[in-house]
């Protein structure tokens, strides 16, 4: 367990061979550690490591209480990790018929809590209430953009006309002539306020633009089309308008054929409109928008009524971390995820090349031996291919990581792996494959900030902890992105993006749990449409497909 007092240092596991640094430290300076002296050989910034004691070539180096690393050239007691002095090495893992027990966490004061949510005929229940166009191939993203332009500026969907304000006032000081390496950025005159939205109960209109549908292979549109038939049948979404041009790979019929083998009781509204069957371009765009905007009419009937938090389905995901990942915002997500698991909601834990050195805990927490064995063999299959291009998961920290202190993978992915909390793992899924079973399921998806919340969302997530301490503007059409900060400078710097910060835990004023429950706090309000997470609020609209191709 971590400390949570205030210190220039902590030891994250009693087994680690290396302390990090709460704030920047100088090399000569004197530390104390169980009763020794240590001198720090260089400067260490916050959140990078140093070495409690000598390490010889080849000697391991522990942190969580796991291998996350050895040791290529001689470090001295007092010395900085770096990537110069150690590599990613993580431990063999394999399934050990573990007794796993869990200490659930006391959720008394939640037991009649509920969230104020979307009721769908099937029995689930969404976060938010939303209409949801889906193009079949690339063809038609142009189509789809001109119909967002129109729907979104009359129906009141536009996040904020401040720049183009910003563009005509440029404009007018070049035509008068003046010198715009002089222009005040503070000097704008003030924005005129957006239209207020028609549809009180039609939280957005989403587009899921994307680069598939033809042109790849017939594999890859097979996976497509599980993927949007997977966004049709989301709990968030209330109805659909399919653009098809006609004679792409992935055929309309097949995506409506996905959506009926996933979902054999979908009963959402749907439009489809093929462009080649079409008498012109604009026709097809005046018949999706008026035939939408019935549908829009329609779904706004639908209203927010109390369901119980057994009914949310949380992803957790972590972008732009940093060596202060692991330490607060992670574990404070996690204790989260405990308390929606005891609650008997879902959690999906993605970013499987961020498991990487984390792969016998959660085998030893799955809940039997055809689960563990179904993770192991997507990490090995997964692994193989990236090998066999001459990568692994080993390169999976970005520079960015190991700049603010993630050396190696195994560290990045220790740390990342807290914010699924210590609970059973009931399932494994697949790519697009819907969460089922209440508790912690595992999902197999790239690291990648956007194909893994695109994952997410398509197994079912209503609501996403994204953590970072780098800062992220990722978010999802469909799912409500939550940005959780690592540390008080992000969420002061970045307050536009950032939802909730955890720096009070580095700071030791407040403990993980505490930090943990005021998560879920902000989660229930989101839940309910009482908050509006900066991602949501921006439209911040990220869907990248994933080919099932090599992607960290």
């Amino acid at each position: 367990m971590l400390e949570n007092t205030i210190k220039s240092f902590l030891q994250i596991h009693p087994d680690d061979n290396v302390l990090v640094a709460l704030q920047n430290l100088s090399k000569g300076q004197i530390i104390t550690w169980n009763n020794q002296s240590i001198t720090l050989k260089d400067d260490i910034n916050a959140k990078h490591k140093f070495f409690i004691d000598d390490l010889n070539i080849g000697g391991e180096v522990f942190m969580y209480g796991v291998l996350v690393g050895k040791a290529t050239a001689f470090i001295p007691q007092g010395g900085l990790m770096t990537t110069s002095n150690v590599h990613h090495a993580s431990q063999d893992y394999a399934y050990r018929n573990v007794d796993y027990q869990w200490q659930v966490p006391d959720v008394t004061a939640y037991k009649d809590r509920t969230f104020n949510g979307y009721h769908r005929a099937d029995g689930r229940v969404g976060t938010a209430n939303y209409w949801l166009f889906i193009p079949t191939v690339f063809c038609e993203n142009r189509n789809l953009d001109v119909i967002k332009e129109a729907l979104y500026n009359t129906l009141g969907y536009t996040v904020t006309d401040k720049y183009k304000h910003f563009t005509e006032q440029l404009l007018e000081a070049y035509q008068a002539g003046q010198d715009l390496t002089s222009f005040k950025l503070d000097e704008l005159a003030p924005v005129e306020p957006l239209k207020k939205r028609v549809f009180k109960n039609v939280d957005g209109i989403k587009f899921l633009n994307h680069q598939g549908g033809c042109g790849g292979t017939r594999q890859d549109a097979a996976l497509l089309s599980q993927l949007l038939a997977a966004y049709a049948d989301h709990p968030n979404v209330a109805g659909i308008t399919v653009l098809s041009l006609g004679c792409q790979h992935l055929q309309t019929q097949d995506f409506l054929d996905d959506v009926k083998k996933r979902n054999p009781a979908f009963d959402k509204p749907v439009l489809i409109f093929e462009q080649q069957q079409s008498q012109s371009e604009e026709q097809l765009i005046k018949d999706a928008i008026l035939k939408t905007f019935v549908g829009l009419t329609d779904i706004n009937k639908n209203e927010r009524k109390p369901a119980p938090l057994s009914k949310l389905c949380v992803g957790v995901k972590c972008g732009g971390s940093d060596g202060f990942s692991g330490i607060s915002a992670n574990p404070a997500v996690g204790y989260t995820s405990d308390l929606l698991v005891a609650l008997g909601a879902k959690v999906l834990l993605a970013e499987f090349p961020e498991l990487c050195g984390a792969e016998q805990n959660l085998i030893d927490r799955c809940v039997n031996e055809p689960t563990a064995e179904k993770f192991i063999r997507l990490m090995q299959e997964y692994d193989a291919q990236a090998h066999a291009v001459g990568s692994g998961f080993h390169m999976n920290p970005s520079p960015g990581n190991i700049k603010d202190g993630l050396i190696t993978d195994a560290i990045k992915s220790t740390g990342a792996a807290k914010k699924a909390g210590t609970s059973p793992v009931v399932d494994v899924l697949d790519y697009t494959e819907p969460a089922t079973k209440p508790g912690l399921s595992l999902v197999c998806t790239p690291g990648n900030d956007v194909e893994a919340t695109t994952g997410k969302a398509a197994s079912g997530a209503t609501l996403i902890l994204f953590t970072t301490g780098l800062g992220t503007p990722t978010g999802n059409p469909v799912c409500p992105v939550i940005k959780v900060a690592t540390n008080t400078a992000l969420a002061t710097r970045m307050s536009d993006i950032i939802d909730i910060d955890t720096g009070a835990i580095i700071r030791g004023e407040k403990t993980i749990e505490e930090v943990g429950a005021e998560i879920l706090e902000y989660c229930i309000k989101a839940a309910s449409g009482e908050v509006i997470p900066k991602a949501v609020q921006l439209n911040q609209d990220d869907f990248i497909p994933w080919k099932r191709g090599v992607s960290l």
